[in-house]
């Protein structure tokens, strides 16, 4: 249990600070260009899905066997999970819609995902460092 609350925090804290940083930080216009946004982003309905993906993610990660060492088992899962959610986020908000530079959003969320779950599979490694692969 320990584990998947240390995950879940990592998690959130990591990957809200990177979508803020990144979405309305410094690449803000750039997306609005996009029409990603539709008005203000709600911070707190953003967070709250954050919190629960990292809470599934985290409860999720022991379940799978995957080999190697423990940051290599979290950068597969972490790889796995990220290859999922481009899919249903960024090709799916292309074929959902008339995005301006289509090309351009693909390649900067996809630079996104790499580091969000980049991190995210470090983190994995360094909190199940004692577990068994």
């Amino acid at each position: 249990m320990k584990e998947v609350l240390l995950a879940t925090l990592g998690y959130t804290i990591s990957t809200f600070a990177l979508a803020v940083g990144w979405h309305v930080v410094l690449f803000e216009r750039q997306y609005q260009a996009f029409g990603y946004f539709e008005g203000k982003p709600s911070f707190l309905i953003g967070l709250i899905t954050i919190i629960l993906q990292g809470l599934i993610l985290s409860i999720l990660f022991p379940m799978v066997r995957l080999t190697g060492s423990a940051v290599a088992r979290g950068l597969k899962f972490s790889a796995i999970i990220g290859l999922f959610f481009w899919t249903s986020h960024v090709l799916a908000f292309v074929a959902k819609q008339s995005v301006p530079q289509a090309s351009m959003f693909v390649l900067m969320e996809s630079l996104y995902l790499v580091l969000q779950f980049g991190v995210f599979g470090l983190l994995l490694g360094i909190i199940h460092k004692n577990d068994n692969g």
